[in-house]
């Protein structure tokens, strides 16, 4: 006996298969494969967090961060996305970046 190929509607595609787009954890916006991406370390590597956690953030996020918080602040306080996202300043910049689509790519100020 001859195996039966699959009808066309039971094959499944690679591209059917491709994971969705990771979450930025501290805007919540996906971030698309063509977007600048960092790994930001949850506790400094300068403070002790060098084989510590880390999150795939947007680039934009991740500069935003390390432009507002010193280490030593990011280290002690502001060492989840919880506890970064609650912060006024990056609230502000959370509002302000949530109206921009995934993939925007600005200068951090």
């Amino acid at each position: 006996m001859r195996k039966q190929r699959p009808a066309p509607q039971d094959v499944t595609l690679a591209s059917d298969l491709q994971a969705p787009d990771p979450v930025c954890p501290l805007c919540e916006r996906p971030i698309p494969p063509d977007v600048p991406q960092s790994r930001h370390h949850l506790i400094p590597k300068l403070r002790g967090g060098k084989r510590g956690e880390t999150v795939l953030l947007h680039h934009i996020c991740h500069k935003t961060i390390h432009k507002t918080f010193r280490e030593t602040e990011l280290a002690r306080t502001l060492n989840t996305p919880e506890a970064l996202r609650a912060h006024p300043d990056m609230a502000r910049f959370l509002e302000w970046v949530a109206r921009r689509p995934p993939g925007f790519t600005g200068k951090v100020r």
